[in-house]
């Protein structure tokens, strides 16, 4: 199966599974999910192009049994973040950019954290770079670890099956296999809209407050009036 590239050819789908095969798909999973250098790896795309590779023969492997080892490695690598988190804890916060690593990757997720609580460990699992950070916000923020693998246990289903599954189904459709390229594109497009959506908010917030900044004379309230009183250089 070939497929347009989206972006260099190692964060291609069709390329990672044909080069690295079931392992390199299961330790992508496990760092997307909560690493701090997984952040940019593929995953919906990948998931999906998986279940579609089991249902055309090319991956070799019952669907049952790619989809059990990817929720295991979905579900360790929250494990991880979450501890990872516990361990760092706010001094994560302050910790300085790099190439690999952004405060304002993990803003994002603190923002979605506090914003969804819980199921944020859910709703994070679809979308891009929130989701690796998410778990690791969890843990700084002392989630308690019991309510954490019950939602961390859901969001693996929800998305590691459930994307490999939805891949698998419409893998056995021709239309799919003859706009393959679109279709993966159209994933990335949707995993990434909550994003744009959340940051144009943000944006939008950020405008309206400085604006209500200006008209209230800045931070420290309007500005003075001038002075009235009759000094050295007031007209006689």
């Amino acid at each position: 199966m070939n497929t347009l590239a989206l972006g260099p050819s190692w964060l291609d789908p069709d390329y990672l599974l044909n080069t690295f095969g079931l392992p390199g798909l299961l330790l992508i999973v496990f760092a997307e999910s909560g690493l701090l250098i997984g952040f940019f790896l593929p995953g919906d795309s990948l998931l999906f192009t998986t279940g579609l590779l089991v249902t055309t023969g090319q991956l070799k492997y019952p669907l049952w049994l790619v989809c059990t080892l990817i929720a295991i490695a979905a579900i360790l690598g929250d494990q991880v973040g979450y501890l990872f988190g516990r361990k760092v804890g706010p001094s994560l916060f302050k910790r300085p950019d790099s190439r690999l690593f952004k405060q304002e990757n993990v803003e994002k997720a603190h923002v979605f954290f506090e914003k969804h609580g819980p199921k944020s460990l859910v709703l994070a699992r679809f979308v891009p770079i929130v989701r690796t950070f998410t778990p690791i916000i969890a843990g700084v923020s002392r989630m308690n670890y019991r309510l954490f693998v019950i939602y961390n246990i859901v969001g693996a289903l929800l998305w590691g099956v459930g994307v490999t599954v939805l891949g698998a189904m419409l893998g056995k459709i021709g239309f799919v296999h003859a706009h393959i390229e679109k279709i993966l594109i159209l994933i990335v497009l949707l995993s990434v809209l909550p994003i744009v959506v959340e940051v144009l908010k943000a944006r939008s917030q950020s405008k309206k407050a400085a604006a209500a900044e200006a008209l209230a004379g800045g931070p420290d309230g309007p500005p003075a009036p001038p002075a009235t009183g009759r000094g050295r250089h007031a007209k006689r």
